[in-house]
């Protein structure tokens, strides 16, 4: 029997309830929705979790549609799923959570009796930290985004091997393999020994239905090639990123981009020009460096010193 919260499920049963990280502000318990798809073969444990960024719902379509097509008959070893970690922030659309004004997936490992997101932290990383694998699900917030997966524990991590394996082998195609900040999901928890990946499974406001399909897919690669599910994955050679350049605002203005998502870029190609809104050019911003174009801004309008867009940089293929 595995018991997360109030789902419990034997061998070959599938459960859904919820976990319990406080109470909110009207004295009412406050639980994340959670699955435990206990399968009929002994095996290894995977720990899925989305929307740790309250406004990153993609994470949350893959869910819906990934928890469905478990079968835990045929099934070895174990998912756990919690579909909202940032309860508060998923409930108001807001990426931060709004009752301790924290970017939740900062805050692992957690504390049980510290601020809410600490405390969501402290819950979900119980989880975590008893798999053999974890999948965090994000997308690159409002922002427009190329899919990719991110490998946070950095090149020099004893387990950055595993974790480039299994971005890999979740395949959205582009891999950003540079150490992330403190407190992230995807840095804690290779030190804990456990292989971790953060997807970023692109950017749009509401879903995207092409970034969830993909999402899926690559849920159902890890499965596969993990052990938990009959049947082979076929590797297809990967992007990877080492380094990122931003690009902010010099002037205020309309963006007009010069280049799409995923376009390669050469130093000083023409990224984007700053207009006023007559269409009168005030300045024109070219690359740094060598790389493909990221990530970039969802509103034309900006304020002089407000992100635009990145460029990925130090490209190979892996």
């Amino acid at each position: 029997m595995i018991t997360v919260g109030t789902a419990s499920a034997k061998p070959g049963e599938i459960s859904t309830g919820r976990l319990e990280v406080g109470e909110g502000r009207d004295g009412g318990t406050v639980g994340l929705p959670v699955a435990v798809v206990n399968g009929a073969r002994d095996g290894d444990r995977l720990y899925l979790q989305a929307a740790s960024d309250g406004d990153e719902v993609n994470g949350v379509g893959v869910v819906t549609q990934v928890v469905p097509r478990l079968d835990p008959a045929s099934l070895a070893g174990s998912v756990i799923v919690v579909g909202i970690v940032n309860y508060h922030g998923f409930l108001v659309g807001e990426h931060r959570n709004p009752i301790d004004d924290t970017k939740l997936n900062r805050s692992y490992p957690g504390s049980h009796d510290g601020t809410s997101s600490e405390r969501i932290a402290a819950a979900t990383y119980a989880l975590a930290s008893e798999s053999d694998i974890i999948l965090d699900l994000h997308q690159g917030s409002t922002s427009r985004m190329i899919e990719e997966v991110r490998v946070r524990c950095g090149r020099r991590h004893r387990l950055h091997h595993e974790c480039l394996q299994l971005a890999k082998t979740f395949g959205c195609g582009h891999i950003l393999d540079q150490k992330g900040p403190d407190g992230q999901l995807a840095r804690v928890a290779p030190d804990d020994g456990i292989p971790t990946i953060d997807p970023e499974l692109g950017g749009s406001i509401g879903f995207d239905e092409d970034s969830i399909s993909n999402g899926v897919e690559g849920v159902f690669n890890v499965l596969r090639a993990y052990g938990f599910l009959d049947g082979s994955v076929k590797m297809d050679k990967q992007t990877r990123a080492t380094g990122f350049d931003q690009y902010g605002a010099p002037a205020g203005g309309i963006v007009d981009f010069h280049v799409d998502l995923g376009d390669r870029v050469a130093r000083d190609d023409p990224l984007f020009t700053l207009t006023d809104v007559f269409g009168t050019t005030k300045v024109r911003v070219t690359a740094d460096s060598p790389g493909l174009f990221w990530r970039s801004r969802r509103l034309p309008q900006v304020a002089s010193g407000e992100y635009v867009c990145s460029v990925g940089t130090d490209l190979d293929t892996c």
